[in-house]
């Protein structure tokens, strides 16, 4: 008896037991693909043989690459993975009003940033030039405020005089006196100034003349003639052939502004960035100003008679 522990085999066993395959080495595959983990595992049973319909590599015979029942989707790249996270967006409520009020927030900043730019024209003045035109501001300012108070006075005194006509009388007086300086129809004296402009290439036009005109009334100037013609409130200029015209009448350079004002109010209302005196050097114009003892505004106008207009208290 044999000290082996198998017991014998039956005749014909042999012939009903199947032969053990030998096991199939993975293929090769694409070239420069690795076989995947596992390989071994799911290519080969416990006893090392592989299993029936299994294919070494994942490839199916005439099909594509597979590597299971179904087959996987082909990676994305990149920028494939970004379109498809962006697009078609996905914004909540939430988010739209957030944008929205950044949005509006953004708009009043970009409108605020362009208003301050456009109205900060006196950004590069020098602080001397700041501190006239402060000044000039706080004349005008004082002028308003000295008019006030002179009406005030002239209320007060109508109010508790005991004579109230004789009182209203010299109103009416003192009235009709700056009326008519202001209308041009008496001469005026005063302190002031003289401003001169020579225009020796000739491009000094009636443009400039009015805006000079204007910037001297804004100062407080009360009377003005130039050459020998006096401003009033209607007073216009055009300009002619070879010079420029007042209210009809002919002028020729130099134009010489006669001032009744305050001179400490007029001449750096002239002198300001940007101002009269900058605007006619521009145009090569000779621009002085000088400031006699006394000024006077000798020119006179005609009384006119209104044909339309009529006073209300008639």
């Amino acid at each position: 008896m044999s000290t082996n522990d198998t017991p014998p085999e039956e005749p014909g066993a042999a012939a009903q037991r199947p032969k053990a395959q030998p096991p199939l080495e993975p293929s090769a595959g694409p070239v420069g693909r690795e076989p995947g983990p596992g390989a071994g595992e799911r290519g080969q049973d416990e006893n090392g043989a592989a299993p029936s319909g299994y294919v070494p590599g994942g490839y199916a015979p005439g099909g594509p690459e597979q590597t299971g029942p179904e087959q996987t989707a082909p990676e994305q790249t990149g920028r494939q993975r970004l379109a498809a996270g962006l697009w078609p967006p996905r914004v909540s409520r939430a988010q739209l009003i957030v944008a929205v009020l950044l949005f509006v927030l953004g708009l009043g900043l970009a409108i605020q940033v362009r208003s301050n730019s456009d109205s900060s024209a006196l950004r590069g003045a020098r602080q001397e030039d700041l501190v006239r035109i402060l000044d000039e501001l706080d004349g005008r300012t004082k002028r308003l405020e000295d008019e006030k108070q002179k009406l005030d006075d002239q209320r007060r005194e109508l109010e508790s005089s005991s004579n109230q006509a004789e009182e209203a009388r010299k109103q009416t007086v003192e009235k009709e006196r700056q009326l008519g300086i202001l209308a041009g129809t008496v001469a005026a004296q005063g302190p002031g100034i003289v401003l001169k402009i020579t225009d020796p290439k000739g491009q000094v036009q009636s443009d400039k003349l009015l805006d000079t005109l204007q910037e001297l009334r804004a100062a407080g100037a009360e009377a003005i003639q130039i050459n020998g013609v006096r401003i009033v409130a209607d007073s216009y200029f055009s300009d002619e052939e070879d010079g420029v015209a007042i209210d009809g009448k002919k002028i020729t350079q130099p134009y010489e502004f006669k001032v009744i004002g305050k001179p400490q109010d007029l001449e750096p209302a002239l002198n300001i960035p940007g101002g009269v005196v900058q605007s006619l050097e521009k145009e090569q114009a000779v621009v002085s100003v000088t400031r006699p003892a006394k000024i006077v505004v000798d020119a006179l106008r005609a009384a006119k008679q209104p044909d339309y207009a009529r006073s209300s208290s008639s």
